[in-house]
C-alpha cells in the first residue's frame, strides 16, 4: 500500500468514526442501520479491519452521504477568490456544495429596480440571508426590508430582486437547482442585485 492510500484509508476511518460521532450515534447504533457486527464497525474505524467496497456504500448510505464524499480528498480549491462586478458594485465568493444546489456570497450596494418588469421569474426556490447591512426583497408588488441575521425564503416563480438599502449590504444565497439555472448566465448583465 502506498503512502497515498494508506492516507485515503485513514481519512476515511476518521470520517466513518467523525459523522457517527456527529450524529450521536453509538457503534451498535451505526452497525445495525449498515447491517454489521458491532465489532466490525469498531475495527473498521480502529484500522483493524480492512476497508471494502461493499462495506464502504452501506456505511455511507447508512450515514446519509454518498461514497463519493466518504472518499473525497479534494482540497485544492480552499480558498477562492471573489468575482468583482464593479459596474453593480457586487463581489460574488462561490461556495461548492451539492449539485442540485448553489450557494453564493454576495456583495451588494445598488438598491433593487423600482421597475417591475426589470425583476426575474423563474422555477425553482430561493433562501438568502443578510450577512450585513440592510437589504430590500421585492417580490412582486411587495417590499420586505430583511436586516442582519434575517433571512427570507421564497418561490422563484414569483417575480423578485433584491438590494442595498442605505449602504452596501452582503447575502448569502442558496438555490436549488432549478433557480440556479434560471440566474445562470444573467447576472453580470443584470442591475437588479438578484443573487445567483
Amino acid at each position: 500500500m502506498t503512502q497515498e492510500d494508506e492516507d485515503l484509508d485513514s481519512l476515511v476511518r476518521k470520517r466513518i468514526r467523525a459523522l457517527r460521532v456527529a450524529q450521536g450515534w453509538s457503534l451498535e447504533e451505526l452497525a445495525s442501520r449498515a447491517h454489521l457486527s458491532q465489532s466490525s464497525l469498531s475495527r473498521i474505524e480502529n484500522g483493524r479491519r480492512r476497508l471494502a467496497l461493499d462495506q464502504l456504500v452501506t456505511l455511507a448510505r447508512a450515514l446519509d452521504t454518498t461514497l463519493d464524499q466518504l472518499v473525497e480528498t479534494a482540497t485544492d480549491d480552499v480558498v477562492a477568490s471573489p468575482t468583482i462586478d464593479s459596474t453593480h458594485g457586487r463581489m460574488r465568493w462561490t461556495v461548492k456544495a451539492d449539485p442540485g444546489m448553489s450557494v453564493v456570497r454576495q456583495r451588494m450596494t445598488e438598491p433593487p429596480p423600482e421597475n417591475p418588469a426589470r425583476m426575474r421569474a423563474h422555477p425553482g426556490r430561493e433562501w438568502l440571508v443578510v450577512l450585513s447591512g440592510t437589504a430590500i426583497l421585492m417580490l412582486g408588488h411587495r417590499r420586505f426590508r430583511l436586516e442582519t441575521n434575517q433571512a427570507a425564503e421564497f418561490p422563484t416563480m414569483m417575480p423578485h430582486a433584491i438590494g442595498a438599502d442605505g449602504g452596501p449590504c452582503e447575502i448569502l444565497g442558496i438555490f436549488d437547482r432549478d433557480a440556479r439555472r434560471g440566474h445562470q448566465g444573467d447576472s453580470d448583465d443584470d442591475a437588479q442585485g438578484t443573487p445567483g
